[in-house]
C-alpha cells in the first residue's frame, strides 16, 4: 500500500467538472518513477482532465475507453472504478467514452522496444518511461497487446477514489459532520445514524468543491469484488443473446452498403460494368470506391447479391502472388545484409558449435486470418459539416485523424462511436472498412450507411498474421543444452501497420523475434536473431503478436535440444531458468500434469513455456495417437499476471486461448495464388471443433512484481505443447504448421 499511496500523492492531478446537474470526476497521470524530462517540468493545471466517472441525477455512468473485442474489457475497467468507488457496477451505465488524446495508453508503446519483461534495470524503467511519454504525446488511445489492466490498474482506482472521496466531502459540508464518522456502501455515504445519502443527490454539490486530491486505495484485503469470483458486465446479455454488436446497429432512413475489392491484394480496379446490379430489387446505388465498387441496397441480402453480379475487371497484385514464392523470399533473407536485430546474444555460439555434433532444425509458420466472428461493419453518417462513425474499433483516435484527412473536415468533427465487438484478434486494428464506408458517404452525403461486408470479403481482405521461418542450431554438453542458435525470418508487421496509419516505423521490428529473444534462460551460448524479409502481402498484428509463431518456433527446437540431451523437457527448463515467478509456473504445471508418470501407451505429454507481453505461461498438452489420428485429451494451464484481479475471466481466457492456439495449429493457414488469399471462409479455416476440445486445467499465480494482462498471452505455447506431445507419443517431429499437413486429428 505504501507505493501506490505515495504515486498517488506524487504523480495525480486531480480534477472535476461540472455538469448538468451532477459531476464528472477523473484523474491525470502525470509523472512516474524513471521520468522522462519531457514530463519533469509540468505544472498543476497544464493538463487536461481526465474523465473517467460521472455522476448526475440519473445516475453513475463509467468511462472505460479500453475497446472491448470480447475479452471483458469494459467489465474489468468498470470494476477497477467500482471497488473503489464502492458502487456495484452492475448499477451503472458504461460508456467507452469519445476518441481523445486523454484517454492514452502508456503501457501499449513498451511492446515495440527491445525490453525483457523480466528487466527492472535503470535502462528498462527508462525505456517503460519512455513509452509512457509518447503515449501521452501521440495521444495514442489504442486497445492491444494485452495492456488495459497494466495501463488502467492504477488510473481507473484512483477515478473511483477521488470521486468518493469527493462526495464524501460533500456530504460533510451538507451534514457538518467529520470524515472519520462517513462511510460508503453500494452508491450511498452512510451517516452514524444509519441514514444514507445517495451520490446521484450529492452530485451536483461536489461538483461545486474541489476535489480531494489525497486520497488512500483500498487494501486489497478490503476488496468486495476484485480478486474474487465476479459476473462480468456483459454476461447476462452475451448468454441471452441481448448484447448489441456494432453489426446491429441501427439508424431511421439507414441503407446498407457492401463492397468488392480486387482478389488479387492491391491489385485495383480497371474498370466495371453494373447495368445488371443496377436492375436488381432493393439497389439504390452502385458506386466506385477505391480498388474497387460498392452497392448501396435496402437489405443486407440484396446488397449482398448484386455486389456478386457487378462485372469487374481487375488489374494484377503488385505483391509475390503464390504461396511457394512468398516463402522462397523468406528464406533469401537469412543474409547479413538483411539482419534486423540480434537482441540476444550471450556466450560464444560460434564456439561452443565448433566440434560439437550439432542439431539443425528448420521451422515454417504461415501466414494466419482474424476471422473474427463478427465480420467488419460500421455505420457512417456525413453532413458537410460533420461525420459520425459508429462502430467496434480499437483505434479511435487513428480513425479520427485518417478520416480527416480523406473527407477534409477538422478531425474535432469527426466523432467516432466505440460500439461491442464481436471479436477481434488485431483485426479492428485497422480501419480499411471504415475508409470505404466514408468513401460511399462522400457520394451520398446527409445518408445514414451501414456497410457490411461479405464473409468472403473479410477473409481475402485481411491483414493476416506474417508467415515466418526460422533455422535454428545447437548442441548438447554433458546431457545438457550448451548452445542455441535461433534465426527468425519474417516479414515486419511495424513497417506494414504503421504505414497504412500514417506513421513511420523507426529501428528494427521487435515482433520479428518477441517470445524467442526474452526468454528467461541461461543458456551458456545463447543467440537470437531476427531477419527483415521485404514487405509481401500486407499484414498485421495476431493475437500476442510476434510471439504467437515464435512460441512455436522457439518452444520446438528447445524440445529437441533436450531430448537429444537426453535430458527431461520440465527438469531442463527448470534448470536452465533464472527468473523466479517462471520457475514457479513451470514447477506448477508440472505438478498438475504429474509430468514424470508414465502417461500409458500411445499416449504422450508435451511441454512448452513461454513468457509474452510480461506473463510467463505454461501448458503441458496430453494426446493419444489412435488409428484414426490424434486425439488431445487434456491440457493444463499455469500462468502469473502478478495479481489475478478476476478469476473467473482469467481462466475464461486462459482457456479461450489453448483453444485458439490449438485450433489454428492443427488446421489454419492462408494461402495465395495470383495474389489471391484462398481460404474464403470458415468451412476451408477450420478451427478445433468442439468434440476435439479437450479438459482444460488452469492455475494461476501472483508472483510477478507488475499487474499484467492475459487475454494474449496463453497463445504462444499451446502450438509447440501440441508438437512436443505428438512426438512423444509417435516420435514424429513436425515442423510446419499446421500439423494437419502431415498428421490427422480426431
Amino acid at each position: 500500500m505504501g507505493r501506490v499511496k505515495t504515486i498517488a500523492r506524487r504523480s495525480f492531478l486531480i480534477g472535476s467538472a461540472a455538469i448538468a446537474g451532477g459531476v464528472a470526476f477523473g484523474t491525470y497521470l502525470y509523472k512516474r518513477e524513471g521520468t522522462n524530462p519531457l514530463l519533469a517540468d509540468l505544472e498543476p493545471g497544464q493538463a487536461a482532465i481526465t474523465p473517467y466517472v460521472i455522476i448526475d441525477a440519473n445516475g453513475v455512468t463509467l468511462i472505460t475507453p479500453r475497446a472491448d473485442v470480447g475479452q471483458g474489457a469494459w467489465s474489468m475497467q468498470a470494476y477497477l472504478i467500482a471497488e473503489e468507488l464502492d458502487i456495484d457496477p452492475a448499477t451503472a451505465t458504461l460508456s467507452p467514452g469519445p476518441a481523445s488524446a486523454i484517454y492514452y495508453n502508456g503501457v501499449v508503446g513498451a511492446e515495440a522496444m527491445p525490453i525483457a519483461a523480466t528487466s527492472d534495470s535503470l535502462l528498462a524503467r527508462t525505456g517503460r518511461g519512455a513509452a509512457d511519454v509518447m503515449g501521452k504525446l501521440m495521444g495514442l488511445h489504442i486497445t492491444g497487446g494485452s495492456t488495459t489492466v497494466p495501463d488502467m490498474y492504477d488510473r481507473l482506482r484512483m477515478a473511483g477514489a477521488v470521486a468518493r472521496e469527493t462526495l464524501i466531502k460533500a456530504a460533510m459540508n451538507q451534514t457538518g459532520l467529520p470524515r472519520d464518522q462517513l462511510s460508503t456502501e453500494n452508491g450511498c455515504i452512510v451517516l452514524p445514524d444509519g441514514l444514507k445519502l445517495e451520490y446521484i443527490d450529492l452530485a451536483a454539490a461536489a461538483a461545486e468543491i474541489e476535489p480531494v486530491q489525497d486520497v488512500t486505495l483500498r487494501d486489497p484485503a478490503e476488496w468486495r469484488y476484485l480478486g474474487k469470483p465476479f459476473k462480468r458486465t456483459d454476461m447476462v446479455a452475451k448468454s441471452t443473446g441481448t448484447q448489441k454488436y456494432g453489426i446491429d446497429m441501427q439508424m431511421e432512413g439507414m441503407v446498407i452498403a457492401t463492397t468488392r475489392t480486387n482478389p488479387a491484394i492491391g491489385g485495383g480496379l480497371i474498370g466495371f460494368d453494373a447495368e445488371t446490379a443496377r436492375t436488381m430489387r432493393g439497389v439504390q446505388a452502385v458506386l466506385p470506391i477505391t480498388g474497387g465498387i460498392a452497392v448501396v441496397a435496402d437489405n443486407t441480402w440484396r446488397a449482398f447479391q448484386a455486389a456478386q453480379a457487378v462485372e469487374c475487371d481487375w488489374g494484377p497484385s503488385p505483391y509475390i502472388g503464390n504461396s511457394a514464392d512468398q516463402f522462397a523470399a523468406v528464406a533469401a533473407s537469412f543474409e547479413d545484409d538483411m539482419q534486423d536485430s540480434r537482441f540476444k546474444d550471450e556466450g560464444d555460439v560460434a564456439a561452443a558449435l565448433e566440434g560439437a555434433e550439432i542439431i539443425r532444425a528448420e521451422y515454417r509458420i504461415p501466414y494466419l486470418a482474424h476471422a473474427p466472428l463478427e465480420p467488419m461493419s460500421v455505420v457512417v453518417r456525413l453532413t458537410d459539416a460533420r461525420l459520425d462513425i459508429w462502430t467496434g474499433t480499437q483505434i479511435p483516435r487513428f480513425v479520427q485523424a485518417n478520416m480527416a484527412k480523406l473527407t477534409g473536415l477538422d478531425a474535432d468533427n469527426i466523432h467516432v462511436h466505440v460500439l461491442m465487438s464481436g471479436g477481434s484478434f488485431g483485426r479492428r486494428l485497422e480501419d480499411d472498412y471504415i475508409h470505404q464506408a466514408v468513401e460511399i458517404a462522400m457520394q451520398l452525403p446527409d445518408t445514414p450507411i451501414k456497410m457490411v461486408w461479405q464473409r468472403e470479403e473479410d477473409f481475402t481482405h485481411d491483414f493476416p498474421r506474417p508467415l515466418a521461418m526460422a533455422r535454428a542450431k545447437g548442441s548438447t554438453r554433458d546431457g545438457k543444452v550448451d548452445a542455441f542458435d535461433l534465426s527468425i525470418a519474417a516479414p515486419s508487421v511495424a513497417e506494414s501497420s504503421l504505414a497504412r496509419l500514417g506513421q513511420p516505423a523507426i529501428g528494427p521490428d521487435v515482433a520479428i523475434v518477441a517470445g524467442a529473444w526474452d526468454q528467461p534462460f541461461n543458456i551458456p551460448n545463447y543467440r537470437v536473431t531476427g531477419y527483415r524479409t521485404p514487405a509481401m502481402v500486407p499484414i498485421s498484428s495476431w493475437r500476442s503478436v510476434g510471439a504467437s509463431g515464435n512460441g512455436f518456433l522457439h518452444e520446438s527446437f528447445v524440445d529437441e535440444l533436450c531430448h537429444a540431451a537426453g535430458a527431461d523437457p520440465l527438469a531442463e527448463r527448470l534448470r536452465l531458468c533464472w527468473h523466479d515467478p517462471s520457475r514457479k509456473v513451470l514447477e506448477a504445471v508440472g505438478e498438475m500434469s504429474d509430468w514424470g508418470s508414465d502417461p500409458g501407451p500411445n499416449r504422450g505429454r508435451g511441454l512448452a513455456f513461454t513468457l509474452a507481453f510480461g506473463v510467463p505461461v505454461a501448458e503441458v498438452v496430453e494426446v493419444t495417437s489412435t488409428d484414426a489420428g490424434i486425439r488431445i485429451d487434456k491440457v493444463f494451464v499455469a500462468a502469473d499476471v502478478g495479481r489475478v484481479l478476476d478469476p473467473v475471466n482469467f481462466e475464461a481466457q486462459l482457456q479461450g486461448a489453448v483453444i485458439f492456439g490449438l485450433g489454428h495449429a492443427m488446421n489454419c493457414e492462408i494461402t495465395y495464388q495470383n495474389g489471391a488469399a484462398q481460404q474464403e471462409n470458415f468451412h476451408v479455416y477450420e478451427g478445433m471443433r468442439l468434440y476435439q476440445t479437450p479438459e482444460i486445467i488452469v492455475r494461476g499465480l501472483e508472483n510477478g512484481d507488475r499487474i499484467k494482462g492475459i487475454g494474449e498471452p496463453g497463445v504462444p505455447p499451446a502450438a509447440p505443447a501440441l508438437a512436443n506431445a505428438i512426438f512423444a507419443a509417435t516420435g514424429q517431429r513436425i515442423r510446419e504448421l499446421p500439423l494437419s499437413k502431415q498428421i490427422d486429428f480426431v
